[in-house]
């Protein structure tokens, strides 16, 4: 699994919480921290962490991969999952706004993560 598919794998967990505007950044030509940055919100601090732990989930059980740095899971208000290749950011609105993240990282590639498209009174994905 590249870099990437794991960032995508990442948003899919975010999404999974209803995870607000899902950025995917790639930050490998402008940064030696990470390939990828995922940059997520969630509208509350017991939401952020059910993100975060969706993310740890996920990474586990399909890429057979732990963090390995975590910080800010007690607080709530943001907290950052670094996978070397790949950093999860997931904020509260306000700490997303104050440290504009996007912006800093502004001149790294960045794209918005749509998830998979539910059918009209259906509970699952189109065609499944």
């Amino acid at each position: 699994m590249d870099s990437r598919d794991l960032a995508l794998l990442a948003a899919e967990a975010c999404d999974d919480r209803k995870a607000v505007d899902i950025r995917l950044i790639r930050v490998d030509e402008v940064s030696s921290l990470a390939d990828w940055f995922v940059i997520c919100s969630g509208l509350s601090d017991v939401q952020v962490r059910a993100i975060a732990r969706s993310v740890e989930d996920r990474l586990e059980t399909d890429a057979a991969r732990l963090p390995l740095r975590r910080e800010g899971q007690s607080e709530g208000r943001w907290v950052l999952l670094d996978y070397g290749e790949l950093i999860v950011h997931v904020l509260t609105p306000q700490e997303r706004s104050y440290y504009d993240l996007e912006s800093f990282w502004g001149h790294g590639e960045q794209e918005r993560y749509v998830g998979a498209p539910v059918e009209v009174g259906g509970t699952g994905p189109v065609g499944g």
